[in-house]
């Protein structure tokens, strides 16, 4: 079983750093991963309308089967990695309608990933990824709106314990599983709760199982830790480290970006301060989610495959673990990517082309295409509420939260289902089997990448 000895991540003596990617997209979707727009159950709701029971079941049982198999967990072995975090959405393991009533389903999808990475020699972090009533304001944790609502209201932070706690009962003494991220992404806006719940998740945790490590995320989103006190014994305290340079709307690297010129240098400063915490209190660092998007510009691509090297050197030296986002997806970020002549890719492809131009996806796309649309409202904002920055990130992006990507997300969910009508359940699964990994591309300049990191020791 793994544990913390001091900074460091050990199996008995020997020290462990953990190299891997983020299942993204399977047990917890989004949109930017498999092509949809909004949140999963906004999808789940269109597709279910569209294919009927039998075709929506279908496609959702065979997308979930082929989604990650023994192929996968060979791959990432392949390339030297060690470890895959798994994102779940809450929904496979309980209804709203029916709370604290846990299906054994979910745990039989968990099962079955944690087993095939196992025999591959790769140990899994069980990541829940979207909680009763979100945890965060976007769309990963399943958001409809811009209000995490899991920090003020008892009942959901009740549920969240009970999950963990027959998780942790379900996993006990499973060696292969090196730990629990309970909660993805926070965004406490008070700051007040998340420290009080942690302590309240951990010691119900380790009432059922002593053993396993936590590896628990900052607040807002993975990047503050001043409210969550003294470390907790055998936890990871985990920083998500993305860089300017690597979103979709970053510039060149080495060069300027949102306004800030980034090098080298400046990347690791950024790491140092989103690590400080850990750094401080000398305990391991894991950096949950890093890694940019890709252009298709050659040119562009190659200056992001630079920036991801030099974070991949920054965290060997700092002896740091780490997480890719993402494994698989319809070819904006992962490491595996659909193939854009695929049956599934055809059909929403003219899904993906509205939602680039209207700027719909947080992650996958700008505002180009409507900023007559974006900057009357930003110009209104600026005259009339000059001090309003509401949390997370200020006004700007919550402008672009509320229009881009709940209001029009919201809009075009049944472009989505359009793109499946006159889909039978034959054809669904068809469908969701352009997600296996015989049908899909590998990324080969990042797994490239990947495989030296991984031969270097970092």
């Amino acid at each position: 079983m793994l544990k913390i000895d001091g900074s460091r991540i050990v199996a008995g003596d020997q020290p462990v750093v953990l190299r891997g990617v983020g299942l993204g997209g399977w047990m917890n979707m989004e949109n930017f991963i498999t092509g949809y727009p909004g949140t999963e159950s906004q999808q789940r709701r269109a597709l279910r309308r569209v294919l009927g029971d039998e075709g929506y079941t279908r496609f959702f049982d065979r997308f979930l089967a082929a989604f990650f198999t023994d192929d996968d967990a060979a791959l990432l072995a392949g390339l030297g990695l060690n470890s895959v975090r798994i994102p779940f959405n809450y929904r496979h393991f309980e209804d709203d309608a029916a709370p604290f009533e846990l299906k054994p389903e979910g745990f039989a999808l968990l099962d079955r990933v944690v087993d095939a990475c196992a025999r591959h020699g790769i140990y899994t972090i069980l990541d829940l990824h979207a909680v009763p009533g979100a945890q965060n304001q976007h769309w990963h944790s399943d958001n409809p709106t811009q209000w995490a609502h899991f920090w003020s209201q008892r009942h959901f932070q009740d549920r969240v314990v009970h999950l963990w706690e027959r998780l942790a009962e379900h996993y006990k003494g499973n060696a292969w599983v090196a730990g629990y991220n309970p909660v993805n992404e926070p965004g406490d806006a008070e700051g007040t709760t998340i420290g009080p719940f942690y302590r309240r998740l951990e010691a119900a945790i380790r009432a059922v199982d002593p053993d396993h490590i936590l590896f628990l995320d900052g607040n807002r989103y993975s990047t503050q830790f001043d409210q969550l006190g003294d470390p907790l014994p055998n936890c990871v305290y985990t920083a998500h480290d993305y860089a300017k340079p690597g979103f979709v709307d970053g510039g060149p690297y080495p060069g300027t970006s949102r306004g800030e010129y980034v090098d080298r240098d400046r990347v690791e400063e950024t790491f140092l301060a989103r690590t400080e915490y850990m750094r401080r209190t000398g305990t391991p660092i894991w950096v949950g989610e890093f890694g940019p998007v890709y252009t298709g510009d050659p040119a562009r691509d190659e200056q992001r495959y630079r920036l991801l090297e030099d974070q991949l050197e920054i965290y060997r030296r700092h002896e740091a673990s780490w997480a890719l986002w993402t494994y698989k997806d319809i070819g904006l970020q992962g490491l595996v990517t659909v193939d854009p002549a695929s049956p599934y890719a055809q059909r929403v492809a003219p899904v993906m082309e509205k939602k680039a131009r209207l700027g719909v996806d947080s992650w996958g796309s700008t505002d180009a295409g409507i900023r007559e649309v974006m900057q009357p409202i930003e110009d209104l904002f600026e005259r009339e509420f000059p001090d309003f920055q509401p949390y997370p990130w200020g006004a700007a992006r919550w402008i672009h939260g509320h229009v881009r990507h709940v209001m029009l997300a919201e809009a075009m969910v049944g472009d989505f289902a359009t793109a499946f009508e006159g889909v039978g359940p034959d054809e669904a699964e068809r469908l969701a089997d352009s997600f296996a990994l015989g049908q899909c591309e590998v990324r080969k300049t990042l797994a490239e990448v990947l495989r030296q990191a991984s031969a270097a020791g970092s």
